[in-house]
């Protein structure tokens, strides 16, 4: 089955999101104050390099992230 490109790349941004989330996990930190500290200030090192994460969050844009998800979270569809 195809997937559209916006759709494709949608689920590209939430595996890798989900696979730095885990690491972070694994590593003992609180994710999501982690990813809230990295998207606000860039700043890498908020990102463990345990299983490659941080090599992984680096490959997406930041603008392209939040705009998937604060569509998802309004559940805007386009």
């Amino acid at each position: 089955m195809m997937f559209p490109v916006v759709d494709q790349r949608d689920r590209e941004i939430f595996d890798t999101l989900s696979e730095v989330y885990a690491a972070l996990r694994a590593k003992g930190y609180d994710p999501v104050n982690q990813l809230v500290g990295y998207f606000i200030s860039e700043d890498p090192t908020y990102i463990t390099n345990h299983n490659n994460a941080r090599a992984l969050i680096r490959k997406l844009d930041r603008d392209e992230v939040l705009t998937v998800m604060i569509k998802r979270y309004l559940d805007i569809k386009d």
